[in-house]
């Protein structure tokens, strides 16, 4: 799973450089963020505006990543696409996590 992170005073901004996390790749992704997230701030954002697709696997492995960080850090999600926007709407995640419209929305949200 091909992933980017940067570190921006409390928040690590990790990008998922994919256009997909199902099935095939939910494993992949939360061994990915476990190695990214080691030393994390207190903050992960979690960009997905390059994911056009995340089924319930996926779902899944993003609910995994923020239970492996709680308590000592909080997940937060950024741009999400439409389809993926639709997938936690309809499954409520969109009450439990804190959504960014894009990560330029995360770090003034951090001011």
């Amino acid at each position: 799973m091909k992933m980017t992170s940067e570190t921006m005073g409390d928040m690590l901004v990790v990008q998922v450089d994919e256009t997909r996390i199902d099935a095939a790749g939910a494993i992949q992704f939360k061994e990915r963020m476990r190695e990214v997230t080691v030393d994390a701030a207190p903050r992960v954002v979690l960009d997905l505006s390059r994911v056009n697709f995340l089924d319930s696997s996926g779902l899944g492995a993003v609910v995994a990543v923020m239970k492996l960080l709680l308590p000592a850090r909080r997940l937060e999600l950024a741009g999400l696409t439409p389809t993926v926007e639709k997938v936690f709407r309809l499954t409520r995640m969109d009450g439990v996590f804190t959504i960014h419209p894009a990560v330029p929305g995360a770090l003034r949200d951090a001011v």
